[in-house]
């Protein structure tokens, strides 16, 4: 496998983590005990910990990491190749290929890849790559589309294992493509984004009237609003709905952000709004500064009551 990829072994034992972690192996038991490190017992009784587990927590900055090359993973941008991981999704898109269009997205995140980064730099120019095969006749509309739906599918299985692990106290998110955006992606990404910020993330999807969206704000109650806005059919229409919609959000206390390819200058300069991205980096920027995740033990024993 391409360097930048987990190996294919999702459990670790309790001393692989402390010798990763550079602590000891009762401070691993201990930190599973309260519920810091989650684990599985197997039949015998043994802690068993999954390795993509440590290292999200690693990676977040809320244990302390002493050789994390022995999980065999890189945990830097900079220890994988973001152009190969891009080469291989897209090869994996145009074939139609799940299985390995899920393996190229899971191992990417679990080899440290932020999903910011997995977003930005590597699914949007992947997929602006098959849109314009398409656009210039390389493949037929029908590949445009089985790639779509095969990214898609990769993007729910991470967005699966990201609510496995979540924390069960999060701030609220929820957000949509507006009326007569049909992308599925961005919105999903962005709630993928947020999840792994440490969110409850909710994603209404495209084609969503902003008037739904005042109401979900209503009902819900998010601490915050993202809208990706990728095509507008009618700009004077948008921008009256979105003031409207804006209204309602500056009433619930809610922030909004907003991004997307069709939210040019123009446009954008009659919007208000809490914070702006053209990259979904923004996004979890501006979420990890709205809700900082709380910091975990740093290392050693905890402290005693």
């Amino acid at each position: 496998m391409s360097r930048g990829f987990a190996e294919d072994r999702p459990y670790i034992s309790t001393l692989e983590a402390a010798k990763a972690l550079g602590v000891s192996v009762s401070t691993i038991k201990r930190w599973v005990d309260v519920d810091i490190l989650p684990a599985h017992r197997t039949a015998g009784g043994h802690r068993k910990l999954m390795r993509s587990e440590v290292l999200a927590l690693a990676r977040q900055g809320d244990l302390p990491r002493e050789d994390l090359a022995r999980l065999a993973v890189p945990i830097r941008k900079s220890d994988i190749d973001v152009k190969a991981v891009a080469d291989a999704l897209h090869r994996a898109l145009l074939e139609g290929d799940v299985a390995s269009s899920r393996a190229v997205v899971r191992c990417s995140y679990e080899a440290g890849l932020p999903i910011e980064t997995l977003a930005d730099e590597v699914i949007a120019p992947v997929m602006a790559k098959v849109g314009h095969g398409w656009e210039t006749s390389q493949i037929d509309v029908w590949h445009e589309h089985r790639g779509t739906q095969v990214c898609t599918a990769a993007l729910f299985e991470l967005q699966t294992e990201l609510e496995r692990r979540a924390e069960s106290e999060r701030p609220l998110a929820i957000g949509a493509a507006p009326a007569g955006d049909l992308y599925i992606l961005p919105s999903l990404l962005a709630q993928l984004v947020l999840l792994d910020a440490g969110w409850e993330a909710i994603n209404l999807g495209g084609n969503t009237p902003l008037e739904s969206l005042s109401k979900a704000l209503r009902a819900l109650r998010p601490r915050l609003v993202w809208l990706t806005i990728s095509h507008l059919e009618d700009v004077e229409g948008f921008v009256s709905a979105y003031r409207d919609f804006h209204r309602e959000a500056d009433r619930q206390g809610a922030a909004v952000v907003v991004g997307g390819r069709a939210l040019i200058e123009a446009v954008r300069a009659r919007l208000p709004y809490s914070s702006f991205g053209d990259r979904l980096t923004h996004l979890g920027t501006f979420a990890r500064t709205l809700h900082p995740r709380p910091k975990r033990p740093n290392r050693g024993r905890p402290r005693k009551v």
